[in-house]
C-alpha cells in the first residue's frame, strides 16, 4: 500500500491545480494549497477541510510566502511532493505591445513565485533529505509560438532553474521541470478561444497526471519530464 504524502500545490483554486487537489484528496493524501483569491480559498477550505489546508497567498510576494511557509511548517506539515503550479499568461500580442507592467507580473508569478516557494519550503525538505519538487513548465518552455513571448520566456527560465536546482539537492531528493501537456483551461482559452476545447479538461488530465506525479523517483532528478497524453 502506497504511503500517504503531504502534497503542496500552488495555484490550487482553479484549473489544473484544483483538479489535482481533488485527485490527491481522493487517494488519501494531505493537500496544502494556496491561491490569490480569498473567496476561492474559502471555497476550498469548505470543500476540503482539515487535515487539508488552503490559504490566500500571492506567491510573487516573498514576505507572504515566508509567513505562510513558517505557519505551515510550524504546524508539522512538511511537503513530500511540492508542485509549483501557479502561473499566468500574457494577453496574446506581439512582444512590443505587451506593457512593462504586464511583462513584470508574468515574471513575478511564473519565475519569482517559483523561487519564493522553493526558498521557504525546500530547506525543511533538504533537512530530511527526501522529497520531490516539480516546477510546472510548458510545451512553450521547450518550443515557441507567436504572441506569447513573455510566457515562453518564463517557462524556458523554469527549465533552466529546475536543472540547476536539481544539481544542488542531496542524494534522494528530486527536482524536475514538468510539461503538463495541453489542457483546456481558462488560461489556454485566453490564447486559443474555441480552439482550446479540443484538448482534455483539467479533470480528465488530472486522472493521468496525478499518478504520473506520484511515480517520479530520484532517478528522474534534473530530467525534463512530460505528462503522458490522457
Amino acid at each position: 500500500m502506497e504511503a500517504k504524502k503531504t502534497v503542496l500545490i500552488t495555484g490550487s483554486t482553479r484549473g489544473c491545480g484544483r483538479a489535482m487537489v481533488e485527485r490527491f484528496v481522493e487517494l488519501g493524501h494531505t493537500v496544502i494549497g494556496c491561491g490569490r483569491s480569498a473567496s476561492a480559498v474559502h471555497e476550498m477550505q469548505t470543500a476540503f477541510p482539515s487535515p487539508h489546508r488552503f490559504d490566500a497567498v500571492n506567491v510573487a510576494d516573498d514576505r507572504q510566502v515566508e509567513a505562510w511557509a513558517k505557519s505551515v511548517l510550524d504546524s508539522g506539515l512538511v511537503p513530500d511532493l511540492l508542485l509549483n503550479n501557479a502561473a499566468i499568461i500574457n494577453r496574446t500580442a506581439p512582444l512590443w505591445r505587451v506593457t512593462a507592467d504586464e511583462f513584470q507580473q508574468i515574471v513575478n508569478i511564473n519565475i519569482v513565485g517559483t523561487a519564493n516557494i522553493i526558498r521557504h519550503f525546500a530547506p525543511a525538505m533538504v533537512e530530511r533529505k527526501r522529497g520531490t519538487i516539480v516546477n510546472f513548465s510548458s510545451g512553450w518552455g521547450r518550443s515557441t509560438a507567436p504572441e506569447v513571448a513573455p510566457y515562453c520566456a518564463t517557462k524556458f527560465a523554469i527549465e533552466g532553474l529546475s536543472q540547476a536546482f536539481a544539481s544542488e539537492l542531496p542524494s534522494g531528493m528530486v527536482a524536475v521541470a514538468l510539461n503538463p501537456g495541453i489542457i483546456n483551461t481558462e488560461m489556454l482559452q485566453s490564447c486559443w478561444a474555441d480552439g482550446a476545447h479540443q484538448y482534455p479538461s483539467p479533470d480528465r488530465w488530472s486522472r493521468v497526471a496525478v499518478p504520473y506525479l506520484l511515480s517520479i523517483t530520484s532517478k528522474d532528478n534534473g530530467r525534463p519530464l512530460s505528462v503522458p497524453a490522457p
